[in-house]
């Protein structure tokens, strides 16, 4: 093998990975456990978590309370997931990016003192691909496992994978202590049974243990006392308390009853007073139009030069005006701060967009919008968007009728390419660039726009080099061609990436959003 020691490759950007605030369960604020006394911390989420098993998470809520309390072989510094940088383990890779030799590092422990080994990490890992109904199953899919020794494992790839890093990282892939896991109903063979005892337990070595567990009201945390990392908590005891309004979450914040909130919209962190630091950034989810390119789904509508007219048609800045605080106009099908995303998006040009429409011959055909007009994304409420931009696309010849419905009922027809013309989201499963190629023609978001690989093979290849790519700098150019590609001749419009934003009071520092894990609940600490 011909192998390189990692400074880790691929250059990213502050990013998100499914920044969605859950709406589940009720409120728990009057629950007894307030800020006070300095070994305990407050924080109010709208709860978005099914389980604190690792092998079974994959919720914002749940990767968080994974990040507290399993570590992962890779890390990334701070909210910066820019760079991979070694978590329990170091790696080296061979030149094609098919074989990649991670080694455990330092002596670490789990939370009974034992030692961490390779055994421990194989388990984990393969426990999780033996799961099919697993959540984070697909993150290892075509991935071999193996123990070389006590402090070894290599990862054998069917292609190319310089992402694996930034895939490591995902908290769902936390490793747990195979000796207390295997003892309670813990297998790789598709058997396991552990959840129910990791949803009473902790078999990790994060700066936390398991104290308590309610689904619809809170999680408690405590300090692990055997925990031998860099990340040691200020705090002995740590409650993420489930408060699904935003209003609660700002009155116990403004009232001392909790130290974090991290679900505010962008008008209330717009009206925050002193005594509060707000960390506004954006999500990295990207909000776009997409023009179906079947006819037998949009019939004479389904021509790219339509889409075409439609992007430039809008204007984007009036459009951020009801995306709030951290949002920013969405660049292209890449968003801000990932590898190859383009530095400014479009500007509205009628001229462009009426030059469009003349070549698709547009003869004043209705456009039916379909929307999800219950599931806001980043604070974003889809029905005034969706009205904005009806209003805009009048103004430039082009007729759209509103068809809002409930997320649950219109998610099955954008998944299944049934929409002529939709508003939608899209976010990343791990902070890399990769996620972002299934836009292209014949993948899977562009099959949703009925956009097949041989109606533009120019793109397909682009988007086919940028996953095969095994040299770094190839590797962003790629990006970056297939961004502009995309922009230029593609179905879609991206229009928005709405802002995330955490809100803490004054007696805490450290509460900022990380794109992978939401917030790393082990570097907040008390202010000064």
């Amino acid at each position: 093998m011909s192998s390189r020691r990692i400074t880790p490759v691929i250059a990213l950007g502050a990013v998100a990975l499914l920044a969605l605030a859950g709406c589940s369960g009720g409120n728990s604020a009057n629950n007894g456990d307030n800020s006070s006394g300095s070994d305990s911390l407050v924080i109010d989420t709208a709860f978005s978590i099914e389980t604190t098993d690792p092998g079974h998470t994959y919720d914002p809520t749940g990767n968080m309370i994974a990040k507290a309390l399993y570590e992962t072989l890779v890390d990334f510094e701070g909210s910066d997931v820019s760079t991979p940088v070694p978590g329990l383990a170091s790696w080296e890779q061979n030149d094609e990016a098919t074989e990649f030799t991670f080694t455990l590092e330092g002596d670490r422990v789990f939370s009974d003192g034992t030692p961490i080994e390779a055994k421990d990490v194989v388990f984990s890992l393969q426990r999780i691909q033996g799961m099919e109904d697993a959540k984070p199953n697909f993150l290892l899919g075509g991935l071999t496992i193996t123990e070389v020794d006590d402090k070894t494992i290599r990862f054998t790839s069917e292609t190319p994978l310089l992402q694996l890093p930034a895939i490591l990282a995902n908290p769902a892939l936390g490793i747990v202590n195979s000796d207390v896991v295997l003892e309670n109903g813990g297998a790789t063979d598709g058997t396991d049974s552990a959840q129910k005892f990791l949803d009473g337990a902790s078999a990790g070595s994060g700066p936390f243990v398991l104290d308590t567990l309610d689904l619809s009201s809170q999680v408690v945390l405590t300090k692990n006392d055997e925990y031998n990392g860099d990340e040691a908590s200020d705090y002995k005891r740590v409650v993420v308390r489930n408060v699904s309004e935003s209003a609660t979450q700002l009155a116990n914040l403004k009232g001392g009853d909790s130290m974090v909130a991290m679900d505010l919209n962008g008008d209330q962190v717009a009206g925050l007073g002193d005594g509060i630091t707000v960390d506004s950034v954006p999500s990295g989810q990207t909000i776009f139009l997409l023009l179906n390119q079947s006819e037998a789904v949009a019939g004479d509508l389904a021509n790219v030069k339509i889409a075409e007219a439609i992007r430039y048609a809008l204007d984007y800045d009036a459009l951020l005006e009801l995306a709030g605080a951290g949002s920013v106009q969405a660049t292209g099908v890449i968003p801000p701060g990932f590898e190859g995303a383009l530095d400014s998006g479009v500007e509205q040009d009628l001229d462009k967009s009426a030059a469009a429409l003349e070549e698709a011959g547009y003869t004043g055909q209705t456009l039916k919008l379909q929307f999800p007009n219950d599931y806001p994304v980043g604070g974003v409420e889809f029905t005034p968007l969706a009205e904005r931009i009806q209003a805009q696309l009048k103004d430039a010849g082009i007729t759209v009728d509103l068809a809002p419905a409930p997320f649950a009922t219109e998610l099955d027809a954008y998944v299944n390419g049934a929409e002529g013309f939709g508003l939608w989201f899209w976010g990343p499963d791990y902070a890399d660039s990769a996620n972002f190629l299934p836009f292209g023609p014949g993948l899977k978001v562009g099959l949703r726009a009925g956009w097949a690989a041989e109606a533009n093979p120019e793109i397909a290849g682009i988007a086919a080099g940028a996953a095969a790519a095994t040299d770094a700098d190839q590797r962003t150019a790629a990006f970056t061609e297939f961004a502009e590609a995309m922009q230029a001749e593609g179905p879609f419009v991206p229009m928005i990436v709405p802002g995330r934003n955490i809100s803490s009071a004054d007696s805490v520092k450290g509460a900022v959003y990380n794109s992978v894990w939401e917030m790393d609940i082990a570097e907040i600490a008390p202010a000064g």
